[in-house]
Formats: C-alpha cells, sequence, structure tokens
C-alpha cells in the first residue's frame, strides 16, 4: 500500500492546535534578576557637560558694529600621517563696547545666540608679556642674611 493512497479524514487534523509557548512568546529563557525587577531610580543631580563652552583666540576682523572675527587655532592630529598639525577656524564673537583691536588675544564664552552666527561673549585676556616687576638688589642679599661681594667692595 502506498503512501499516496493512504488518506486520512480531515476532521481529524482540525482537531490538531500548533499552540506553543514559542509562537506566543510566553517563555524567557533566562529569568531576571531581583535587581533588574525592583530597581528605585533615584535621578542624582549631574552638572552638565561643559565641552566646547570657551575658546581662545586672536582677533582678526573688528569692521562690524559690536562684532569681533576670532581665529581659534587648535592642534589635531593628521589622519593619515598622525603628526599634529594645526587647525584654524573662525567664530563671531559678541563686543558691546568695541574694544579689542586686530591682534588681541582673546577668549571666547558660550552664550545664547546673539544673532544666526554669533553664539560667544568675546572676553579680554592679559597679556603673557607683562611686564614684571623688578626686584631691589637690596632686598635679595637681606633674604639671605648675607651681603654681596659688590656691596662689600662698595663699601671698603
Amino acid at each position: 500500500m502506498s503512501l499516496l493512497h493512504f488518506q486520512l479524514p480531515i476532521s481529524q487534523f482540525k482537531s490538531l492546535t500548533l499552540s506553543t509557548s514559542f509562537l506566543h512568546a510566553t517563555t524567557t529563557f533566562l529569568p531576571k534578576p531581583p535587581s533588574a525587577t525592583t530597581t528605585n531610580h533615584r535621578h542624582t543631580y549631574l552638572p552638565p557637560i561643559r565641552a566646547m563652552r570657551s575658546l581662545q583666540g586672536r582677533v582678526i576682523c573688528t569692521t562690524n558694529e559690536k562684532t569681533v572675527n576670532v581665529e581659534v587655532t587648535r592642534l589635531a592630529p593628521h589622519p593619515k600621517y598622525k603628526r599634529r598639525v594645526r587647525k584654524k577656524k573662525k567664530f563671531q564673537a559678541h563686543d558691546p563696547e568695541n574694544q579689542f583691536k586686530i591682534g588681541d588675544l582673546v577668549q571666547l564664552e558660550k552664550c545664547k545666540p546673539i544673532s544666526k552666527k554669533k553664539t560667544f561673549l568675546a572676553i579680554p585676556v592679559p597679556k603673557r608679556n607683562a611686564p614684571k616687576q623688578p626686584k631691589e638688589k637690596e632686598n635679595e642679599s637681606q633674604e639671605l642674611g648675607l651681603g654681596l661681594e659688590s656691596d662689600s667692595a662698595s663699601q671698603a
């Protein structure tokens, strides 16, 4: 007797149902850890990330009223050769008193947008080569408690 000639009544197959836990996604392979099910999320205050809040650069243009153009130079690695190269970018900054001249060193502080391109406020930076006040020679010799040879020669 061949399989083709063997037929079962269709009513037998209608009673079969395909209901498994895999079809209805009711099984879980791994139980959830107890700490994950009962967690109290307490949001603690974290300070905001203040990346790019202040930059330092040199004024390159002051033709606009209450606005200065500042060029910021940074060192970044070359993508292929990995050598550090200078990358320059220009920013517009607010200068309410028109106090800056070309070549001045300024600090740019991020603020709310003043116009389409102005989101920085220019703040003056003290010059690096500020003249130091020279100390007097007498003070230096008195600090050690010993006189200098030049002082003893002039007294004799």
